[in-house]
């Protein structure tokens, strides 16, 4: 019985396992991204700091259990448990009041920032309809990018009986430059498929 408890014990001391995409990040894309920028400073290379993601659930409005599908999907899809978005304030046009629950969204850091980056590029992107690769200027002006996902289905790990209602999404990725040249950049370098210049046009 010791030594399992042991053995057990031994098993939780180890460390995890560091995310294939981070170590790419380290011995592959910061001397690629340092060589093709001219960066002396690897600490000045550009690095993603974290991906958000937000569902908004306006059907939670005349019925709970959406939102706690959202939320229950959400938390399957990343990992970690959302925190609950309310209305900030009432519309009398969308049936809407303050504090009333509208949407949920997560903030991923380190390990599962790039658990769930490495799952978006390889395995929920490929499986969305007529997918042609995401635009390359989507982003804001300040090195973040954001792209909407119309069904949650596309990650597989969602079991498409246990969720029968479609619901969207929207992913932004932070990272720590201000220059959206840079930042294209860095997502390409991680594998993210963008729309060839003579396909965007």
């Amino acid at each position: 019985m010791a030594k399992k408890k042991q053995e057990k014990s031994a098993e939780a001391a180890k460390p995890a396992p560091i995310p294939r995409l981070q170590q790419r990040y380290v011995k592959e894309i910061v001397p690629q991204l340092a060589k093709q920028l001219d960066c002396t400073n690897r600490l000045a290379v550009p690095r993603i700091e974290k991906i958000v993601v937000s569902m908004g659930v306006g059907k939670a409005i005349s019925d709970k259990k959406h939102m706690e599908e959202a939320i229950q999907a959400i938390t399957e899809i990343t990992g970690q448990k959302p925190v609950r978005c309310k209305a900030r304030k009432s519309v009398a046009a969308f049936k809407l009041r303050q504090g009333q629950e509208i949407g949920c969204k997560v903030t991923l850091r380190r390990a599962r920032m790039y658990e769930f980056l490495d799952r978006l590029v390889s395995l929920a992107l490929p499986r969305v309809r007529d997918f042609r690769g995401l635009k390359p200027d989507a982003f804001d002006g300040h090195g973040n990018y954001s792209l909407g996902l119309s069904e949650q289905l596309v990650f597989p790990e969602l079991n498409p009986d246990k969720y029968l209602q479609v619901q969207g999404m929207n992913i932004t990725i932070c990272t720590s430059t201000d220059s959206n040249d840079d930042a294209r950049e860095l997502l390409r370098a991680f594998g993210v498929p963008f729309q060839r210049d003579d396909a965007a046009a």
